[in-house]
């Protein structure tokens, strides 16, 4: 069964793409896959973790000594429920939360009016002038509050701008290239450049300087090239009047002072998470969650002082939580759990391996690494890298060896990557999978209009990081 893991999982993402030819949702699609695979692992697990040596495993049980003296069977079901499935939930669920919690807050702020200031900074009836204002809006906003918080911001703003869907489908998929080449240069723009920045393989100077260009390759040539094939030259918006855009009733009524409290608390408690993070030593979604209840409280008081607005109850917190996307959530956690079992099975470390056995040129394996990471969760496949080669140390090192200090040129390259790549595939990263949900995109789609897009700008930051680096 050790070999038919890999199986599942590909034929598990094939399904997700064909999504709209089997008329099943990928949520369901994606849950199944995840549960098939842990149910292997169990089923095959002497397999698996003794026959070929489970270092996952074999470290369970020298930190567990009590567990030596029971049964195979009984150890398995201890390590597979009680360690390896909790792990993961536990990384999964503060995602989730994440995500939850980020969606809530965007969507809180813009209930309120928030975002109406940046909606007309950046409204335009022009098509191909929109979509250079708003690549470049979400490409400045992603190294400040992540890429996936600014998708989801800038996400807001369009759905106010674009009436016609199709148009917005576009736009939405040109998001998650700006958000992820903008966030590649940032130690805060995504989980990952977050993880190896503590895990200090990386420093925020020295990314920003090495990688700023770069990412602005991987977000400029894919927008070039879209504002000729996208859109037509002159073509205009329809219902480009902005009163013919949906506005809340209420909103005019909240006085200008409130609407910028939520607005700076909102994008405060996302912008300070990695503050909140160093401070404090939790986990970012408490952040997240502590700029969320601030919100929540100050909203709330907001309403028990202003006798015109008690009665509006579908702007409140309690009212905006059943609007959270559970099919989305519930996509995230089926393919992030699934990438669990692959990792405790050994398999993403025997795909690391292989990588450094026969692709033995740091630079080939980050850019080889960036292109998997579209189908494989970039987290899990930095993480094993990251275990995979340790930070050296040392005056006497040989030129192989310097590629792997800290600061050296295959952490940084693997950082610009490692992010990039994941636009290759809409579910290829967080943003994608968050962009994916709000807006209902279709794999195919995807696949069909713009992966070739943002494979021309990986692969032109990645020759402009070899021409300056």
């Amino acid at each position: 069964m050790f070999v038919i893991i890999p199986f599942v999982f590909v034929a598990g993402i094939v399904c997700i793409a064909m999504e709209d030819k089997l008329h099943v949702n990928k949520a369901a699609i994606a849950l199944v896959m995840a549960i098939v695979l842990w149910m292997l692992l169990m089923f095959d697990a002497y397999n698996i973790f003794v026959s070929r040596g489970n270092e996952f495993f074999s470290n369970f049980l020298e930190t567990n000594p009590d567990m030596v003296g029971l049964s195979h069977r009984e150890q398995f079901i201890h390590f597979i429920s009680n360690r390896a499935i909790i792990y993961n939930l536990g990384s999964v669920t503060e995602t989730l939360f994440f995500v939850m919690s980020a969606m809530l807050i965007v969507d809180l702020v813009d209930k309120h009016g928030g975002f109406l200031p940046i909606t007309e900074f950046i409204a335009t009836t022009n098509k191909r002038k929109l979509l250079w204002m708003i690549c470049i809006t979400v490409f400045l906003f992603a190294p400040l509050l992540d890429n996936m918080a600014a998708a989801i911001v800038v996400m807001a703003v369009l759905r106010k701008l674009v009436i016609d869907r199709g148009d917005r489908l576009k736009y939405a998929c040109m998001i998650v290239i700006a958000a992820n080449a903008g966030g590649s240069f940032s130690p805060i723009g995504d989980v990952t450049t977050i993880l190896l920045w503590v895990g200090k393989n990386t420093t925020p100077v020295h990314q920003i300087t090495h990688l700023f260009m770069p990412a602005l390759a991987c977000m400029l040539v894919p927008l070039i090239i879209g504002t000729f094939v996208l859109f037509r030259k002159g073509e205009k918006l329809r219902a480009a009047n902005y009163d013919e855009r949906v506005v809340d009733e209420f909103i005019p009524t909240i006085p200008a002072q409130a609407r910028i409290t939520i607005l700076s608390i909102g994008v405060l408690s996302l912008a300070l998470v990695p503050v909140f993070q160093n401070l404090t030593n939790l986990p970012p979604f408490l952040g997240v969650l502590f700029g969320l209840a601030v919100l929540w409280f100050y909203t709330d008081i907001m309403y028990s002082r202003m006798r015109h607005l008690r009665e509006s109850r579908k702007m409140r917190v309690i009212t905006l939580l059943p609007n959270v996307d559970l099919a989305t959530i519930f996509f995230f956690l089926g393919i992030l759990m699934s990438v669990g079992a692959l990792e405790t099975s050994g398999h993403l470390a025997l795909m690391s391996g292989f990588l450094d056995k026969y692709i033995h040129q740091p630079y080939l394996i980050s850019f080889v690494i960036g292109l998997m990471s579209s189908g494989v969760d970039n987290v899990a496949l930095v993480a094993a890298t990251m275990g995979m080669y340790p930070i050296q140390v040392g005056a006497d090192l040989s030129e192989y060896a310097q590629n792997f200090v800290a600061d050296g040129g295959f952490w940084t390259f693997l950082t610009y990557c490692g992010v990039t790549g994941g636009s290759l595939l809409i579910i290829g990263s967080a943003t994608g999978v968050i962009v994916m949900g709000m807006e209902k995109v279709e794999f195919t789609y995807y696949i069909k209009r713009f992966s070739l897009l943002a494979l021309a700008g990986y692969i032109s930051g990645a020759i402009v990081y070899m021409m300056l680096h």
